[in-house]
C-alpha cells in the first residue's frame, strides 16, 4: 500500500518522533480504492531552523517515486518537536475537496 511506502520513506529521512500519514483519498472525486491523496503530520527536528516551504521540497524529494506515480496530493504538517508542545489536539483539517464529492 503507498501509504506504508510514503510512512517508511518518511521515516528513514527525517527520523520523526511522531508521524501520522492518512489517506483521504475517499475525501475527493476519485475511483474507489484510489491511494492519491495523504494528510502527513510529522514532527522531526530535522526541520529546526527551516521556514515550512524547506520542509515541505524536503519532504516532496523524499517521495518523488510516489508523487510521480499516483500520489496527486500532500497535505503536510510539518514540526519541530518544539513547536509540536500542546498543537497535538489542534492539527489543523485539510482543506475540503474543490472537485465534486463522490455520492
Amino acid at each position: 500500500m503507498i501509504r506504508e511506502q510514503i510512512e517508511a520513506k518518511l521515516q528513514a529521512a527525517f527520523e520523526p518522533v511522531f508521524l501520522e500519514v492518512a489517506d483521504e483519498s475517499y475525501r475527493h472525486n476519485v475511483p474507489a480504492g484510489s491511494e492519491s491523496h495523504f494528510k502527513v503530520v510529522i514532527v522531526s527536528d530535522c526541520f529546526a531552523g527551516e521556514r515550512f516551504l524547506t520542509r515541505h521540497r524536503a519532504i516532496y524529494g523524499a517521495l518523488k517515486e510516489e508523487m510521480a506515480d499516483g500520489v496527486h496530493a500532500l497535505a503536510l504538517h510539518t514540526y519541530t518537536q518544539k513547536e509540536w508542545q500542546g498543537l497535538q489536539d489542534v492539527v489543523p483539517a485539510s482543506p475540503p475537496c474543490r472537485g465534486a464529492m463522490r455520492a
